[in-house]
């Protein structure tokens, strides 16, 4: 991110209509309808899952832990999940030390997804802005904790100094309080509106980010408040879909259609279709993962009886959590058990005489083994 000169040129938030954002609704109604209609699944698929409140802690970790890594920021995934379950009061298997940084980080998601009936204020916003930024260190701190940007332009900008490459430039500061007070009123205002709720989420989305209140962590404010708007669609703080996670998975995408949004009008329509089919896939991916869970639940079920060693046990829950998508070799399984290559095609043969493991098609070395269905 870096600052350049101000360069004439209209914006999303120049055009006179602005925040009053078009779109053609004839286009998101299949798309919302399919949206919808996963929703209705996953809550459905989730009535048959034993605990799911580990589901919903994973879901929050992976929201955290992408909307980070969008942003190119690692952080501690073990002490995030700890102050995680610690916070939402969910008894966590091993639970491990944690940091300022990881309970500063719960403390964000907690405070968005469970005080969602609370108006939303820029005390809020603040506040989630301290939490991102508290535990940096004085020789790290880049920007100031709970507060506005400067007063310098806000601009995204890549390329050669002399002829850089304007992505984006945000509103100036003289009226970044006003819009930002513009849009926490259209958000509080439309909690309980006709406005179709997956759309209002987008629109959240798009103009908080377009606002770029902040210094730093617009980004993972941005998404933190979708979260929010999600759970007010829900009218719910179970979360079981993880959306930063899609979002990280096509973040090139993301960037691409953010700036196309920004240059071309008041016109929102290419922006809504892309973060609606976007939501629809993370939804897609946590009926996937339930999936898995049922039948690593049926699966163990079914071989409870089996003698099994715990290394043949660790190997078999690899292959049940997805880890190998194409089979399992003798060499990987040599690897992850940390076993030798005799014990390793033992443990193998084994497995497939009790009718865990079978062959796929293939021979030699190069045999690959998956579970049973």
């Amino acid at each position: 991110m870096a600052t350049t000169k101000n360069q004439s040129r209209e914006w999303l938030w120049q055009y006179s209509q602005w925040p009053d954002f078009k779109w053609q609704a004839e286009q998101l109604q299949p798309l919302l309808r399919r949206a919808y209609d996963h929703l209705g699944q996953l809550k459905g698929r989730m009535a048959s899952v034993d605990g799911y409140e580990e589901f919903t802690l994973d879901a929050l970790l992976v929201n955290i832990v992408a909307s980070s890594a969008i942003e190119s920021e690692k952080v501690d995934v073990y002490a995030v999940r700890s102050s995680l379950a610690r916070q939402f009061g969910i008894n966590a298997q091993n639970p491990i030390k944690t940091s300022e940084q990881s309970e500063h980080l719960a403390s964000l998601m907690r405070d968005a997804v469970t005080s969602w009936q609370h108006p939303l204020t820029v005390d809020t916003l603040l506040q989630w802005h301290r939490w991102l930024f508290q535990s940096q260190t004085p020789l790290l701190q880049k920007v100031v904790p709970g507060e506005l940007r400067g007063e310098s332009p806000m601009q995204i900008v890549s390329g050669p100094m002399l002829k850089p490459r304007v992505h984006f430039e945000a509103p100036p500061r003289s009226i970044v309080e006003s819009e930002l007070n513009r849009f926490v009123g259209w958000f509080n205002e439309t909690a309980d509106s006709g406005l179709d709720p997956l759309v209002r989420a987008g629109i959240t989305h798009l103009w908080f980010v377009t606002i770029h209140p902040f210094e730093d962590g617009n980004g993972r404010i941005t998404r933190a408040l979708t979260d929010r708007a999600l759970a007010q669609s829900d009218q719910n703080s179970i979360r079981l879909f993880a959306m930063s996670e899609a979002i990280l998975q096509h973040r090139n995408a993301y960037y691409d259609i953010l700036e196309h949004t920004q240059k071309h009008g008041i016109d929102i329509t290419r922006w809504l279709v892309w973060f609606i089919e976007t939501l629809t896939q993370s939804v897609e991916g946590a009926l996937a993962r339930i999936e898995r869970t049922l039948f690593k639940t049926k699966f163990w079920a079914r071989h409870a009886d089996k003698p099994l060693s715990e290394s043949q046990r660790k190997v078999l829950n690899r292959l049940l959590d997805g880890d190998f998508e194409q089979g399992i070799n003798a060499t990987q399984y040599q690897r992850v058990a940390k076993v030798s290559k005799a014990t390793a095609t033992r443990h193998l043969t084994d497995l497939v005489e009790h009718s865990v493991l079978e062959k796929l098609p293939g021979g030699g070395r190069s045999t690959r083994y998956r579970v049973t269905p």
